[in-house]
């Protein structure tokens, strides 16, 4: 017995040694996790108990909740603290980072207004000019709404004749916005803020007012409380948000999770597009120029996407995926404006449509396997040209008011940053009106688009970007970046973050999963509910290429995703902890069992469904559900789950139950950190500072979890600098 025991110690102590060499080796610092308050909370699905240890997290207000953010926070901050070259990255990246950035004009009443941003600055300004005097004024400056940053501008509308403004601003991250309006030749405020404001735009009715979208403010905390009542209200100028006008929404037959309510160019008509779903939805049109007028409903299911594109008199061009899984764009008259009398104007193609307007002229762009191609039409549905391109990537623009006699758009790919171009609707010609001076070469980099074969048979194409002369050897450093969900699509733009990263030697790599929109209706609902494990097998494979190709190894592979993409970081991680060395999950979705529980969640159950739904999509959901598949045990990547504390979108609660399963499960070796943002949401509006800090933070991490200890590609003095 004794000799038993005697050699139990022994391995015992060989066992701590072997496991603090590869430490070492793999240069992880041993980490002591703050221990996590396991409580007995027990839901049952269909006959099925599920633990749920960590519920308390969820209580954003709790003094326990906060103390544990702060204990976490101090792990993470003193385990990155000590990563050589973090400084280094974040210099690089604050050098890259400095260079002047001009948005492209639009005119509102006698001015010509624009976005800047001077280099660092953490918010852009708005600056204006007129067409005699071409002295740049600041006209909103949010770097000025807050002392830290943090406070961001959320929208911008003006009035009719562009003598007023409405602009929404966001604190700390929140989705909640505040409204103030202001006198734009004077830029005095006018009337009070209107507040408790979430997910609305603000379309003005000449210059009496404007339709603006809200909750009611929710029970609890307003960063979690489930909101699913959108109501549509109309605020009359130089009256309180008290006597607001609730236009739609406020019954029990008109209860949808989001309500979009928008004004034609002419003030004729108002278009209310309700949605119980982030997919699908109703639409319905009152003629504004008739007192008393009713909605009339142009369709009453949610069975397509549709929306008004513009109008001419009664002569409405919608833009609709109903029986057109890539759209296309049909006419019709208000006055009896349902689908029997829909006439095609713009035919579907076999590829995904996304039309803007502007000199009275429409154009069509068209996703060809996620790189952007633009034809010019007139509004009589004649051809006038295919737009000639600066490149292979991504344009965005060609919108404006139909008086407009120039319009921009925006070019770029992943080596080429974003050049802004003035175009002549009427010639067709092309000029560049701002390019960018960053320090980076384009000439250097090169992006290659690959086809690659899911686990089902199904052709992903994915573009791979990185520096030329990159030996393919499996040795270097990638991150695999997706999203695959909500009809969204990843198509090539140019990141500053990226491109230090490309420049420290690394590969960026991005493939278009099912469940986005780069190939219309289909490929999103191939990723959608029972069909959701296509978009991790589609992941997966992607990987598999990029090892089997020899562009990077297990060893050097980093996942990156954020949103529905830090799902499919937690859902890869946890089915294949063998395929990568470092996962990197941001403001995920990662209890897909309750995720539909807080804020507007529900509206996501066309991608997820949901445990209520049925057994079957309960099972479905728990088998992947990121927080419900950490096995004890296990050897998973070294994790940084990185979320805001005022995520009022996916709820931070998320993130702080998969890091605390991670943490408790979690095989020594790989470290498993939590990195939670103070005073910032799901993304939009963050201050320049904080995100330069975040991606320094993400690289370094994902580097030194590598075995890295100098900074690939860089100097040794620059590294000691």
């Amino acid at each position: 017995m004794k000799k038993l025991l005697a050699s139990l110690i022994v391995l015992t102590l060989f066992s701590a040694c072997k496991n603090e060499q590869e430490l070492k080796k793999n240069n992880n610092q041993i980490v002591n996790y703050p221990i996590t308050k396991i409580t007995d909370t027990v839901d049952t699905y269909f006959g099925v108990e599920v633990k749920d240890p960590y519920r308390w997290l969820e209580d954003d207000r709790s003094p326990e909740t906060e103390a544990w953010v702060k204990d976490e926070n101090k792990i993470t901050n003193d385990y990155l603290n000590k990563i050589p070259f973090r400084d280094s990255i974040k210099n690089r990246l604050s050098t890259l980072w400095n260079y002047e950035k001009i948005g492209s004009p639009f005119k509102e009443g006698t001015y010509n207004y624009f976005y800047k941003n001077n280099g660092l600055q953490d918010q852009y300004v708005i600056y204006r000019t007129t067409d005699n005097d071409k002295t740049e004024e600041v006209f909103l400056d949010p770097n000025t709404f807050s002392d830290n940053g943090t406070t961001s501008l959320g929208g911008l509308s003006f009035s009719k004749d562009g003598s007023m403004a409405a602009y929404s601003i966001s604190e700390g991250g929140s989705d909640w916005r505040k409204i103030i309006i202001i006198n734009t030749e004077t830029k005095a405020v006018i009337e009070d803020t209107l507040v408790d404001v979430k997910f609305s735009g603000m379309s003005w009715k000449g210059n009496a007012g404007f339709y603006y979208s809200s909750y009611d403010k929710p029970k609890g905390s307003e960063l979690s409380a489930k909101t699913d009542q959108h109501k549509v209200y109309y605020h009359k100028i130089g009256t309180n948000q008290s006597q607001d006008k609730l236009i739609f929404g406020g019954t029990a037959d008109q209860k949808h999770r989001y309500i979009n309510a928008n004004v034609t160019e002419d003030d004729h008509y108002l278009i209310i597009s309700p949605r119980t779903s982030t997919s699908g939805n109703k639409l319905y049109i009152k003629d504004l120029t008739k007192p008393n007028s009713t909605f009339i409903p142009i369709l009453e299911d949610t069975n397509s996407d549709t929306y008004l594109l513009d109008n001419i008199g009664s002569k409405l061009f919608l833009v609709t995926n109903l029986n057109a899984p890539n759209k296309k764009i049909i006419t019709v008259d208000a006055s009896n404006p349902t689908p029997e009398y829909w006439v095609d104007f713009i035919p579907e193609t076999e590829n995904v449509l996304t039309p803007s307007i502007g000199s009275q002229f429409i154009f069509a762009n068209y996703m060809v396997d996620a790189v952007s191609h633009i034809k010019q039409y007139d509004y009589n549905g004649k051809l006038v040209r295919e737009v000639e391109l600066p490149g292979v990537g991504t344009v965005n623009g060609f919108a404006g008011k139909k008086e407009n006699e120039t319009l921009y758009f925006t070019f770029s790919n992943y080596t080429t940053p974003a050049t802004s171009y003035a175009f002549n609707p009427k010639t067709g010609d092309s000029e560049v009106y701002v390019k960018p001076n960053v320090d980076f070469d384009p000439d250097q980099y090169e992006s290659k688009q690959v086809f690659y074969n899911s686990k089902d048979g199904t052709k992903i194409p994915m573009i791979i970007s990185y520096k030329k002369g990159t030996d393919l050897n499996g040795k270097n450093p990638t991150i695999l970046y997706a999203y695959g969900g909500f009809n969204i699509s990843l198509t090539p733009s140019f990141s500053i973050a990226n491109a230090v990263w490309m420049e420290k030697g690394g590969i960026y790599a991005v493939p278009n999963l099912r469940g986005g929109g780069e190939y219309g209706r289909a490929w999103h609902d191939a990723g959608t509910k029972m069909q959701k494990q296509n978009v991790f097998d589609d992941f997966i494979a992607a990987a598999e290429y990029l090892i089997d190709n020899k562009y990077t190894s297990s060893k050097y592979l980093a996942i990156k995703g954020g949103s529905n993409g830090g799902l499919l970081v937690g859902a890869t991680m946890t089915q294949r902890p063998d395929l990568m060395k470092v996962a990197l999950p941001a403001v995920g979705v990662l209890d897909m069992l309750r995720y539909h529980t807080f804020t507007a969640g529900a509206g996501w159950a066309y991608d997820y469904g949901t445990a209520e739904d049925n057994k079957e999509m309960f099972e479905y959901l728990k088998a992947y559900s990121p927080v419900h598949n950490v096995k004890t045990g296990k050897h998973y990547p070294a994790t940084l789950i990185t979320t805001g504390d005022h995520d009022d979108r996916v709820v931070p609660a998320h993130s702080f139950k998969f890091a605390a399963q991670l943490q408790s499960k979690q095989k020594i070796g790989n470290p498993v950190l939590i990195r939670i943002e103070t005073d910032a949401g799901h993304g939009a509006g963050t201050p320049v500072s904080k995100t330069i800090e975040q991606y320094a933070d993400i690289f370094g991490f994902t580097l030194y979890n590598m075995g890295f200890d100098t900074l690939p590609n860089t100097p040794t003095e620059e590294v000691k600098g």
